[in-house]
């Protein structure tokens, strides 16, 4: 990578987004890494970059982020154990939490539920997950000063032998400080502890009338700490124990040093795996935080960058562009504060992020290639103390770009020619252009110059663009306008400050003509393009909602079908049912009269058995009249003829509709609200007729477009299944409405129990619906999970 091209990543801000990818990660080496990724040249490399960036961000949006902590660099204490030397706790921990970490990750991989491949399989099977010596380390070692007493079986002993030490020298003091002959001696009655051995406080003056070792004096002199001979050997033994259970810990240490030891290589692998998980992980949740995707990759130098923003700004504007299809340079003017400069920073950011393998802030449908280096001269750098000024600063960065530019580069020009006589700077700036065009890079240069206005509107490749600007706020909208040059507002801008209009008419007499021609031309253009930009909006709008008057008709229609069906089928279901019920109780009377006839072989009773028989043709007679009685119910003849006018009803569907128009085929022109559908008058039960309609007519209010469903009857159960979510949302608010006009107090709404996603939308509709007071689940006998009984307000 050239000095040119760093410097280049430097002034575009890349290290800025590092910075913000970095407090994603966990780990201090993940946040190092994040912070020295560089853009890769290879489309390849790239390409596995977005892949792993595309999987993590899939999977924490399904499962959340892996949990990192406690992934540190144990390296350095695992090539000392593995030369036989001894880790500290401390190290001893650290190498534990590493393998906790490993064992978490290992878990969130193989949680339930989860089945589609990723590119990161590779990376999360690769994990050792030592289990077995996570414990024996966290079983051992308690916190850093502290060795458990189940670490072995010796040292518990050890310190059940110390225990009782302590507790028999305890003893022998307690009798001393507590003995009223040594009251006198003692200067305090306590017990205390010097070089780890029990002494009592005894004055000075005293010293000879209480035998025994001396290990202390006070800072005053006044007070001796002296062991009374009679605990000696109690301490001794006490003291000794300390020194084995010393020796126990350091061969417990050594034990479990040895097993890291052993461990070293796969334990070194899953820090390097998690690290590299951790910087992936972080790519993701950077993502989602600037509500980014991913590009696609092109494979030749052309960029498309639709509604890009940059996202080192809270606020910044989506601007949209091309470059490289089907011109290779643009050329962007705009007054000062336009979005000039911010425009060159989006363009270049977003490559250099997309070739570290960062989702960019973009809409979907953007392309970015793969550059061999972008170079830039954005911003001022002029040097007091190197004696540069403006245009010498420029000038060194377009000579080092002009010499590393070539057919994979991309240039950014920021005020090109700018910082010296302007007639001069227009020259050089086409002529930097130019050369940098005949070498194959893709150039985004910005300007003030006219004469570059003109070099792009009369050269093939070169484009103009200018970011617009509002001059009845005398402020600029930050849009970004391909193939418009900028118009220059000072005119315009001081008449609007109060510039008296003599002045500003002096000032339009010193120009040229051919310079006035040429902005009333961009002042035309102007006006032209806001007008066809209106009319694009208002068609677009206009198409908008003609699609959706489209997807809600075919919603209803779609819905009606439906239902229909759902009552057909659930007619003949039901008919089956009564037919299987009546056969299987045939059957068994059947069996009874075999059994009649086989208990009174001798004595056959004729008028029992004739009285079984007339009871299995009642029964088949009662079945029949039910589906007759069944089928009848379910659409009943009208008493007339149905007419136009007339609200009617279709089974199954609580939804009333007018009759619109009755064909001469026997079929029928239905209207719900504004949905229309065709039906045969069979398929349809009569509600009411035109003139009970228009008496019952309320006065409209509101919107005249569900004023038919005040007239629809509301059954107590609703049966959405079959219905997709979207669907049955609209299908029971509706149902709710009628319900609630009808004056139910508790329905039912049957969803059945399938994958449980129906029932949720349900429940979240019922959430928000003000009209619902309570609802629940149905309970044993009501369909149970199968079934939401709603207790409305």
């Amino acid at each position: 990578m050239s000095d040119m091209f760093e410097k280049s990543i430097r002034t575009l801000e890349l290290p800025a987004v590092l910075e913000k990818l970095s407090q994603k990660a966990v780990s201090v080496a993940a946040r190092e890494r994040c912070l020295r990724l560089v853009p890769l040249t290879d489309r390849g490399d790239v390409l596995r970059l977005l892949d792993e960036t595309d999987a993590a961000k899939a999977m924490i949006g399904l499962w959340g982020s892996p949990s990192f902590s406690g992934v540190k660099d144990v390296s350095p204490a695992l090539s000392r154990a593995d030369r036989g030397g001894m880790l500290n706790t401390r190290e001893l921990l650290d190498i534990a939490g590493l393998l906790t970490a490993s064992r978490r990750v290992d878990d969130y991989f193989h949680k339930e539920g989860r089945t589609e491949a990723t590119v990161l399989d590779h990376l999360f099977n690769s994990l050792h997950a030592n289990h077995y010596l996570e414990e024996q380390i966290r079983g051992a070692i308690l916190d850093e000063d502290t060795i458990a007493d189940t670490a072995s079986t010796e040292l518990a002993d050890i310190r059940r032998k110390m225990r009782l030490a302590a507790a028999k020298s305890r003893q022998i003091l307690q009798k001393i400080i507590s003995s009223a002959s040594y009251s006198k001696i003692l200067q305090e009655a306590l017990i205390t502890q010097r070089d780890g051995r029990f002494v009592v406080p005894v004055k000075a003056e005293h010293r000879g009338d209480m035998p025994g070792l001396v290990h202390d004096i006070s800072a005053s002199g006044a007070t001796l700490f002296i062991e009374p001979m009679g605990v000696v050997q109690a301490n001794n033994e006490l003291k000794e124990l300390t020194a084995k259970e010393e020796k126990e810990i350091d061969r417990i240490l050594m034990t479990l040093s040895a097993d890291c030891a052993a461990q070293q290589e796969n334990t070194q692998w899953d820090y390097d795996v998690m690290v590299q998980l951790d910087v992936i992980f972080a790519r993701g949740q950077l993502s989602y935080q600037m509500n980014a995707s991913r590009p696609e990759v092109s494979g030749h130098f052309a960029v498309t960058l639709r509604r890009a923003r940059h996202p080192l700004l809270d606020k910044a504007v989506p601007i949209s562009l091309e470059l490289g299809h089907s011109f290779d340079t643009l050329v962007i003017t705009g007054p000062k504060t336009g979005g000039k400069t911010v425009t060159l920073k989006t363009l270049g950011l977003l490559c250099l992020m997309a070739q570290c393998g960062l989702h960019i802030p973009t809409d979907d449908g953007s392309t970015v290639p793969v550059f061999r280096r972008i170079l830039a001269d954005v911003g001022d750098e002029q040097s007091i103390e190197q004696n540069l000024s403006t245009f010498s600063a420029h000038m060194g960065n377009i000579i080092e770009i002009l010499r590393e530019a070539d057919e994979g580069s991309l240039v950014l020009f920021d005020e090109l020619g700018a910082g010296t006589d302007p007639v001069e700077g227009a020259a050089l700036a086409v002529a930097v252009i130019q050369n940098a065009r005949s070498k194959g890079a893709k150039i985004a240069a910005t300007t003030h110059y006219a004469e570059l206005k003109t070099f792009a509107m009369t050269t093939a490749g070169v484009e103009n663009a200018s970011c617009e600007f509002d001059v009845q706020t005398l402020r600029p909208t930050y849009r970004l306008l391909i193939g418009i040059p900028g118009k220059s507002n000072a005119f315009a801008i001081a008449q609007r400050l109060g510039l008296e209009a003599s002045v500003i008419d002096a000032a339009k007499a010193q120009i040229d003509s051919e310079s006035v021609r040429f902005e009333d031309v961009l002042s035309q253009l102007e006006e032209k393009r806001q007008t066809l930009e209106r009319s694009q909006q208002e068609s677009e709008e206009l198409r908008r909602r003609r699609e959706e008057d489209a997807r809600k008709a075919r919603e209803f229609r779609e819905q009606m079908q439906r239902a229909k069906e759902n009552a057909r089928g659930k007619g003949e279901a039901e008919a089956k049912r009564i037919i299987r019920d009546a056969q299987a109780q045939a059957d068994t009377i059947f069996a009874q009269l075999e059994e009649l006839r086989k208990a009174q072989q001798n004595r056959e009773n004729f008028q029992q058995i004739n009285d079984a028989r007339v009871a299995v043709r009642h029964s088949l007679k009662k079945a029949g009249e039910l589906l007759s009685d069944r089928q009848e119910e379910s659409i009943p003849t009208p008493s007339r003829p149905i007419a136009v006018g007339d609200l009617v009803e279709l089974p199954g569907v609580k939804t009333a509709a007018t009759v619109v128009h009755a064909n001469n085929d026997g079929t029928l022109l239905l209207q719900a609200g504004k949905m229309k559908m065709t039906t045969r008058a069979s398929e349809v039960r009569l509600i009411e007729s035109a003139e009970m309609i228009e008496k019952k007519k309320p006065r409209p209010v509101g919107n005249s477009s569900y004023q038919f469903q005040a007239a629809a009857r509301a059954a107590s159960e609703l049966d959405i299944r079959g219905l997709e979510t979207l669907e049955a949302e609209s299908v029971v608010e509706n149902y709710l409405d009628s319900a609630l006009r009808s004056k139910l107090g508790t329905v039912t709404i049957i969803h059945g129990k399938g994958t449980g996603a129906l029932r949720k939308a349900v429940w979240e509709m019922l959430r928000r619906n003000k009209n619902v007071k309570n609802y629940r689940m149905g309970r044993y006998g009501e369909g149970e999970a199968g079934v939401t009984v709603v207790e409305l307000k």
